[in-house]
Formats: structure tokens, C-alpha cells, sequence
């Protein structure tokens, strides 16, 4: 293994020989305190993929982890999410002890249930979600809760009830979850409106140089890639920010560009249209139009 090639994990029976813990009890879901072992060892693979899910809640955790090519926000938040072939590496100075819980879960424990593909829609596994979720005491030991509720079930007798009992705590589990995040688009106000300001810089630059002419308008996958956000979660967190689209705002910026075009230059409309990207003029002042209530003529004319 080169130093290249990230630490592929297959089975939740392998994570347990590679951790140094008892073989699970179930192949398919296991729940893990992490009181029970040390994190790091001298010889840790610098990067690691799972073939599985992972949902950890952590307390006391001093190391920088890194998730995609973004360093995961670790100061305050306590619980985060991977997906099965995501890669992460951690990076501590010392073995980690710390306490907490991990919940594995394979895909396959899923196979034919809603929550197979419903997992799939929920934003905090995706790599552009660089927070952890920030949870109160009472949160963590409702969610802590539910984790050993599920502990709880695998180590009973397994009979006909037992994969819904535990999927039924799933979902209540991820409902939670996607609470906690869509608060941290209210509750993060100081990160959330650097990501505004650092929107209206990129949209600034974009407009303010050949781009438009040579690219056209800029896309919403564009926008969002330029601040390592999905295009989901940008979405989602302008549209709690400012009531806005990130769609939106690109069409506001380009309005307010095309204003300025109209009233100090003699550019025609379909040069400014031409100009702003725009393949057909006919395009630009039906858009223009639907932001304005005027026509980019009917516009200049109010100047004169």
C-alpha cells in the first residue's frame, strides 16, 4: 500500500479486527463505545474508506479529520457522518482517547426497505458538509439513547421484529439528525454569512470580467463547487439566509449588471445581451422583464 491509496475497510467484522475489538455481533449493524479502545495507533493508515456507513458521536475529540479534500470543523460540533466509499484521515500527535459512540451500518441491512434509498437524500452525508452537527447534553443523551436502543435489540434474541424495531430507530435517529442540521443554517450565523460574502465576491469577479461573454451565465454547480458546498446545502442556506435561490441571486446579479450596462453605455440591447452571455437577446429581456416589469428598453428610456 503506497501512501497514496487510502485503507479500504469492507466488513464491520474487519473495522472490529482493525480496531482490536471482539468480533461483532451482528455483520451488518454494530454499535461501538469508544471508551472501549484507543482511535490511533502508530502504524494508522493515513487515509481510510469504509464499504459502510458510519455515525459517530464524539466528545473530547483533539484531532483534525479530514473528509474529501475539506478539514472537518470539529471546535464545537460532536456528531458527523460518513458515507460507504468516502475517504478520511485523522491526524493526531497521539493515540486518542475519548468517549462516545459509532453506529456501523452496512448497506445491506437496508436491502429492501424505504430507508435504502432514503438514506441517500439526507445532505450530512455528503462530503461538501464540512460541520459536525452541534447537539446539546440533552440531545446527545436522546441520541446516545437511541444507539443503545438499537445495541440493545442486535444483542437480544434476533426474530422477525428485530430488523424493523432497528430500522424504525434509524429513521428516528436521521430524523433527528436532519433537524440538527437545518438548524445550523439559523444557528451558524457568523460561518453562514462568510459564505454570503464570499457568494457576492465570487458572483462580483465573475461579472466583473470576460467570463460571462466567453462561459455565459455561471451555473449553480459552479457557484457552489467555488465554495466546496453542495448544490443542495447552498440552496438550502441561502434560501434560510436571504429567501433566495442560489439561482436567484445569480439572476439578481445579472440584472444589476445589466442596469448598469443600459444607463452609462450606448450598447445596444442585444450587444449588452450578447455581452452578459446570452445566446439570444430575446432570452435576456424576457428575463430582464420577469425581474423588472419593464423591458431593458423601457428601462433606459426611464433614464432619459
Amino acid at each position: 500500500m503506497t501512501n497514496m491509496e487510502p485503507h479500504r475497510i469492507k466488513t464491520i467484522a474487519e473495522w472490529h479486527q482493525f480496531r482490536y475489538l471482539p468480533k461483532p455481533e451482528h455483520p451488518l449493524i454494530s454499535v461501538i463505545n469508544f471508551a472501549d479502545f484507543k482511535m490511533l495507533r502508530e502504524n494508522e493508515p493515513k487515509s481510510i474508506v469504509n464499504n459502510f456507513y458510519s455515525i459517530s458521536l464524539k466528545r473530547s475529540f483533539h484531532a483534525k479529520m479530514k473528509y474529501g479534500q475539506q478539514e472537518y470543523d470539529f471546535d464545537e460540533g460532536v456528531m458527523f457522518f460518513i458515507s460507504p466509499g468516502q475517504v478520511f484521515s485523522i491526524e493526531a500527535d497521539t493515540a486518542i482517547q475519548h468517549t462516545g459512540w459509532s453506529l456501523l451500518l452496512h448497506p445491506d441491512f437496508l436491502w429492501n426497505t424505504p430507508l435504502a434509498q432514503k438514506i441517500k437524500q439526507y445532505e450530512y452525508f455528503s462530503y461538501a458538509v464540512h460541520e459536525a452537527l452541534h447537539l446539546s447534553e440533552k440531545e446527545e443523551a436522546m441520541i446516545a439513547g437511541i444507539m443503545q436502543n438499537i445495541e440493545q435489540e442486535y444483542h437480544s434474541n434476533i426474530d422477525k421484529f428485530s430488523q424493523d424495531v432497528i430500522i424504525a430507530q434509524l429513521e428516528l435517529l436521521f430524523t433527528y439528525s436532519e433537524r440538527f442540521y437545518q438548524r445550523q443554517f439559523i444557528t451558524r450565523k457568523i460561518t453562514n454569512h462568510q459564505v454570503l460574502n464570499r457568494l457576492e465576491k465570487i458572483l462580483t469577479d465573475y461579472f466583473n470580467n470576460d467570463s460571462l461573454s466567453k462561459k455565459g451565465l455561471p451555473t449553480v454547480q459552479f457557484i457552489a463547487d467555488s465554495l466546496n458546498l453542495s448544490p443542495s446545502y447552498l440552496s438550502g442556506l441561502l434560501k434560510v439566509l436571504t429567501g433566495q435561490s442560489t439561482q436567484q441571486h445569480i439572476h439578481d446579479k445579472l440584472i444589476e449588471k445589466a442596469k448598469e450596462r443600459l444607463s452609462v453605455t450606448s450598447l445596444t440591447v442585444s450587444e449588452i445581451a450578447y455581452e452578459l452571455g446570452f445566446e439570444h437577446p430575446q432570452s435576456f429581456s424576457k428575463l430582464f422583464k420577469t425581474k423588472t416589469n419593464l423591458s431593458p428598453l423601457e428601462f433606459r428610456q426611464s433614464f432619459n
